[in-house]
């Protein structure tokens, strides 16, 4: 099996999804999109090679330079089912580097892909990295968001918590959004105070870019995290667009290796669109009832949304103590979802380190962590590994 390469298939009709499915069934990270939804996924997606199929309106020439436009150093193929010397031209002036017909020369395809993951191949050895490994590859962020259907599950201290970690023990350039837009809360996690939010961002959604973002972010002073605070404003938060949010996540998401997303509970425009903006949702949980209850109306609310979970949702157990409602055991045979990580409840330790303004992490591989500190740390190991 290929794991060389993150292949993206463009491709508007089912029967030539099926066909490219068969001619791709040797590669392991392989996802599809329509030519509709291309512009929304590029960006989560962040795919090295872009197989893009002749959209029906005609308007590959227009989705190549956009792709191109948006993945600098992607790679475009371009694949129509009739011969035409004309678009042939345009294509490969608007940046695909092959144009394959179909079904005919479909085995040119993958050899051209086994020539291309090679190549990728060879140059990351020659960085010192694997392909499949931890590489840091700027402009290909991911993007992890905090969510819960029950407020006080503690989400809020679980995102900083993570971000603060992730930041310590790696080199990763890693920031936090706060988009509880009314309340906020990381400032309280993180000890931070300003005058400055990510609503300053506003006026320069449309060329918004990594200076931009530092000039409005928050250093917290152990880790040098960066962070983008709430405005804490029920005004401003109810002229926050989706269009705002979705720029802001992509401009980041090019920026920084990691992006952390703390989402309030309620589900509304801005925060559906965060969830299908994110490469990963951590959902989390405690061990009662209703947190059992409220996951499942999650999943359904999940649904009909058509928000996608396969692959891309695990749940983070809170608060665990000895005199929880359920155990793990229990709540493994109550809901599907895989579990990610078990943290401790610990709410002395928490509520001393924001009484003294501290983080619950403050270096890097430090010894005397609070047990809520040592599960977020070995959560964020494990997947750093």
């Amino acid at each position: 099996m290929n794991t060389g390469i993150k292949l993206l298939v463009v491709a508007d009709y089912d029967s030539v999804k099926d066909l490219l499915q068969e001619a791709l069934a040797s590669y392991q990270q392989v996802e599809y999109t329509t030519s509709r939804e291309v512009k929304k996924e590029i960006d989560r997606i962040g795919p090295q090679v872009v197989l893009l199929v002749q959209p029906e309106d005609g308007s590959g020439v227009e989705l190549v330079q956009y792709i191109q436009s948006e993945l600098p150093e992607g790679i475009i193929i371009f694949l129509t089912e009739k011969q035409d010397f004309v678009l042939l031209r345009d294509i490969v002036r608007a940046g695909a580097v092959e144009y394959i017909l179909m079904p005919d020369e479909l085995s040119l395809l993958t050899d051209r892909l086994d020539k291309i993951s090679e190549l990728m191949q060879q140059q990351q050895r020659k960085r010192g990295t694997s392909v499949s490994g931890q590489a840091f590859v700027r402009g290909r962020g991911k993007v992890y968001s905090f969510y819960s259907g029950k407020g006080g599950s503690g989400r809020t201290q679980l995102a900083t918590g993570f971000a603060q970690s992730l930041k310590l023990e790696s080199t990763a350039r890693v920031l936090l959004i706060d988009l509880n837009l009314q309340y906020g809360g990381a400032e309280t996690f993180l000890s931070l105070d300003s005058n400055r939010t990510l609503a300053d961002l506003i006026p320069v959604m449309h060329e918004m870019n990594e200076n931009h973002i530092r000039n409005v972010s928050q250093r917290e002073n152990h880790s040098k995290l960066e962070v983008l605070l709430s405005p804490r404003d029920a005004e401003t938060a109810e002229n926050m667009t989706e269009e705002f949010v979705s720029r802001l996540i992509r401009a980041s998401r090019r920026s920084y290796d990691f992006v952390i997303i703390d989402l309030p509970a309620n589900m509304n425009e801005l925060t559906y669109t965060a969830l299908e903006e994110s490469d990963f949702i951590y959902y989390v949980m405690n061990l009662d009832t209703p947190s059992v209850q409220i996951f499942r109306l999650v999943e359904d609310l999940f649904r009909r949304l058509r928000i996608d979970t396969a692959g891309r949702m695990e749940v983070v157990v809170n608060q665990i103590g000895r005199d929880n409602e359920l155990t793990i055991s229990d709540l493994k045979g109550l809901i599907n979802a895989p579990i990610a990580a078990e943290v401790r409840r610990d709410h002395r330790g928490v509520q001393a380190a924001v009484n003294q303004g501290l983080p619950l992490q403050k270096e890097a591989n430090e010894k005397k962590l609070i047990p809520a500190a040592k599960d977020i740390r070995k959560w964020v190991l494990k997947k750093l590994s």
